[in-house]
């Protein structure tokens, strides 16, 4: 077996063995039943065309036995494996079942923070918080004024004169006829778009009889600052598009106001996000974002992962890493809310991951979610948030939310997160409210799709030195906070969001 680098026990051939442990091994192009690999100095037959991303048995495994890929296990085997041969969906199956009890193990643990003088260019707002956009936003309390809201969106970017970044309308169908928690959800993850830093100013626009009124909700927007935030109900005025047109020239008024200025790099906020996930996600883009994420919360920053679901089988690496016993105890209520979650809606448990997963060589949860927690690098996690809460805690934060691109996006930006850190290594156009930072996990996905991918991990797999690789992304984290880097969601015009509907609906 080649040399391992530095960073992980894998190497950078034909294939990659990830641990020392690992009965697996993963291609890195397509072969064919003849073709032969040498691992750890022996020569082995592949029995089987085997799919580039895919893995290899390169250990005989019995049936029943754990299946061994990271170092940990992936599943158990269905029938007796034999070296050589392909190990998918058809030979091992999840070990997962159920709803587990964790035990709190005291670890002495200090979230250390090196001194720096390293700066962002961002927006420093009247009450301390921190933007790396100027921007204003259309949210709307109701959706069945979507395209009123869109047509202010487009009339009011005509008003701006170059004064700001843009005026941006973000479309959803909640806030008629819910009940209960589920209201409360739409209302907190509005509330946190309305009160995030990159928007210097906010329109909020009602329509006037649906549950999630202005008044109801401008309880959970308190305190307001009525400069920044101003509130249309358009059954109370002739034509609201005129108002509307009013309120947002005030806004870009009050907005224009904001310069970019040198901002401490412990302000920013990132989110950890990925979507559409392949062989190689948990092997180059996962890995550089916890590589990154850990060298920011080092400096002072903050991270914020979610994905819940996508926890299952690998929650326990985040545990040990828990600040205190009541960070651990939230974690398991994160992981366990989230299981009764699927049993109150007779749903399997553990029923990922995707077609496309699958097709891209990940087999079982267990396989998906070690891959997929690599985006927390080995921070110590500082706090643990419930869906729609703001992040407030410097560090790793873990925040509740399904592995749903739109949704989870959504979540992280209402959370705080300043921009999001999207894996992918089947690709995806989507893109969130805020800077949406696309990063593939193989070349041929970042040299099909250079419109959607902003940054090409897959340059790990081709021998490029890790740490440059680290540098060069950690440098467009910066220049995209400092505004000096536009994301291609933005450049494109994607900017949705997508609101978790758990509830009666009237």
């Amino acid at each position: 077996m080649p040399k391992l680098k530095e960073y992980g026990e894998y190497s950078m051939c034909e294939f990659i063995k990830i641990n020392v442990k690992d009965d697996v091994v993963v291609l890195l192009e397509d072969s064919k039943m003849g073709d032969t690999i040498k691992v750890d100095n022996k020569e082995i037959q592949i029995l089987q065309d085997t799919p580039k991303g895919h893995k290899i048995a390169i250990k005989n495994i019995d049936r029943d036995n754990e299946v061994l890929k990271y170092g940990y296990s992936i599943g158990k085997a269905k029938e007796d494996i034999k070296v050589g041969q392909w190990v998918h969906s058809h030979n091992i199956k999840t070990g997962l079942d159920g709803i587990l009890e964790y035990k709190f193990e005291s670890k002495k643990l200090e979230n250390t923070v090196k001194e720096n003088d390293i700066y962002f260019k961002g927006y420093v707002r009247e009450n301390g918080d921190v933007g790396i956009r100027n921007e204003i936003w259309i949210v709307n309390t109701v959706g069945c004024i979507n395209k009123t809201c869109a047509i202010l969106a487009r009339e009011g970017n005509k008003l701006i004169n170059g004064k700001i970044d843009g005026v941006h309308h973000f479309e959803h169908p909640h806030g008629c006829s819910q009940l209960g928690d589920d209201l409360e959800n739409t209302r907190k993850i509005l509330s946190g778009l309305v009160n995030h830093p990159n928007a210097a100013g906010v329109l909020v626009v009602g329509l006037g009889c649906e549950n999630n009124t202005l008044e109801s909700f401008k309880t959970v927007l308190e305190p307001i600052n009525h400069n920044r935030v101003k509130f249309l109900n358009i059954q109370d005025v002739e034509d609201e598009i005129e108002e509307g047109k009013k309120l947002i020239k005030e806004l870009v008024d009050y907005s224009s106001k904001f310069e970019r200025e040198d901002v401490h790099i412990s302000k920013l906020k990132i989110g950890l996000k990925c979507g559409g996930s392949d062989a190689f996600s948990g092997i180059t883009a996962n890995p550089l974002l916890g590589r990154v994420s850990d060298n920011l919360v080092s400096l002072g920053a903050t991270s914020i992962q979610t994905e819940v679901p996508e926890m299952f089988g690998a929650e326990t690496i985040l545990f040990e890493r828990s600040l205190t016993e009541d960070v651990f105890n939230n974690s398991v209520d994160l992981i366990n809310d989230f299981k009764k979650y699927f049993i109150r809606y007779d749903q399997v448990i553990y029923e990922n991951p995707s077609p496309g997963n699958k097709k891209g060589g990940i087999t079982t949860l267990e396989e998906k979610s070690l891959g997929c927690v690599q985006k927390g690098g080995n921070a110590i996690v500082t706090d643990v948030l419930k869906y729609g809460d703001r992040s407030t805690k410097n560090g790793l934060n873990l925040i509740s939310g399904p592995g749903n691109d739109q949704i989870a996006v959504t979540v992280l930006a209402a959370s705080g997160a300043h921009m999001v850190l999207f894996t992918t290594g089947r690709g995806t156009p989507f893109g969130g409210v805020v800077p949406t930072l696309k990063i593939s996990t193989n070349s041929d996905l970042y040299n099909n799709k250079k419109h959607w991918i902003d940054f090409n991990a897959g340059q790990i797999l081709e021998n490029k030195d890790i740490r440059k690789v680290d540098e060069e992304f950690f440098d467009l984290i910066v220049n995209t906070a400092s505004g000096e880097y536009m994301a291609h969601n933005e450049v494109n015009g994607y900017k949705e969001i997508a609101i978790l509907k758990d509830g009666v609906t009237l």
